[in-house]
């Protein structure tokens, strides 16, 4: 009877240490984030890079970026949505918010294959110019663009992009008309623009400062409705006589739908330790960008506000894919 007693709480003992043991196994293998841009070529990579090797060092595996660009970063984030090996999870920015109202078939559902992990950090953008137009300033800019309808261009990295939409959004409040000439990236687009290959653009300020700050680019306006902290010369676009105008780029992480909440939670926490115990927070400020950090359910509740706010830019300005 003893025997059978000792037998049976061993079993219990067992059972309860399971899910603790489950627990501890993740992660059992490397983490791979897929960054749906281009290596190299956009704040999303930089962000991802300097928080992988900190990452590490806090789950004791190595942390995998894993650059898969496309399709306005639909094909990065198909990827990750059907994963099932629960060590992938994938970056996203305003695109992905975006791209639930723009794109008309995604291959993914959102709500049902994709959870919020955390959000990691925004910046700011930028209004720069090439550096031969001859506006020097916002007013004489629209000037300018008014008496040459259709004659100007602006660059965007890639439909549906921030800066696609800041584009759209500045023309209407502007009453501007220009050509949209999008890119596959960030870095094609002010390439061409420091070749004046296009006339404008908006940007990430954390790539455009020192091109603003060496002559090679003018820069029209920020565009936090605060001057930015890393730029506090420049006028706002909100304070050049366009109240409301605010655009921003942000950047946070994604698990798939059947990742388990205790490793949500688990990713989550050392993100934020990441961001806030370790150089990283610092290196991201020194480049321009807002540390945000914070819940799942924080994120989940500025995806839900981003949805909603580019749904009706897509509808106001009638914007497609191109």
């Amino acid at each position: 009877m003893a025997a059978s007693l000792f037998a049976g709480a061993l079993f219990f003992l067992m059972a309860l240490a399971a899910p603790v043991q489950a627990q501890q196994a993740w992660p059992s293998r490397p983490v791979r984030i897929i960054v749906p841009f281009p290596g190299g070529g956009s704040t999303m990579d930089t962000v991802m890079r300097l928080v992988a090797p900190e990452l590490s060092k806090i789950l004791g595996v190595q942390v995998v970026i894993d650059n898969k660009p496309g399709a306005g970063t639909v094909i990065g984030v198909d990827a990750a949505a059907k994963s099932s090996d629960g060590h992938t999870f994938v970056g996203v920015a305003n695109s992905f918010t975006v791209n639930q109202t723009l794109v008309k078939e995604l291959p993914y559902n959102m709500a049902k294959e994709l959870q919020p992990v955390v959000l990691v950090a925004r910046t700011p953008n930028v209004l720069a110019a090439r550096a031969g137009l001859a506006p020097n300033t916002l007013a004489e800019f629209v000037a300018f663009a008014k008496k040459n309808p259709g004659k100007l261009s602006y660059a965007s990295f890639g439909n549906g992009t921030t800066a696609h939409f800041a584009g759209e959004m500045f023309k209407m409040m502007a009453g501007i008309d220009m050509a949209h000439i999008p890119y596959k990236g960030q870095g094609p687009a002010l390439t061409d623009l420091l070749a004046g290959n296009v006339d404008i653009m908006f940007g990430n300020l954390p790539d455009f400062i020192a091109h603003i700050k060496a002559g090679k680019l003018k820069a029209y306006g920020t565009t936090y409705l605060v001057r930015a902290g890393q730029a506090p010369e420049m006028p706002t676009i909100a304070e050049q006589g366009y109240p409301g105008f605010e655009t921003d780029s942000w950047y946070g992480l994604l698990a798939p739908a059947g990742v388990p909440k205790d490793v949500v939670d688990r990713l989550n926490a050392a993100v934020n330790r990441v961001l806030s115990e370790t150089a990283v927070g610092a290196m991201l400020t020194e480049r321009g960008l807002e540390v945000l950090g914070g819940g799942s359910g924080r994120f989940g509740q500025h995806l839900q506000a981003e949805i909603a706010k580019y749904a009706r830019i897509v509808k106001d300005a009638n914007m497609r894919v191109d």
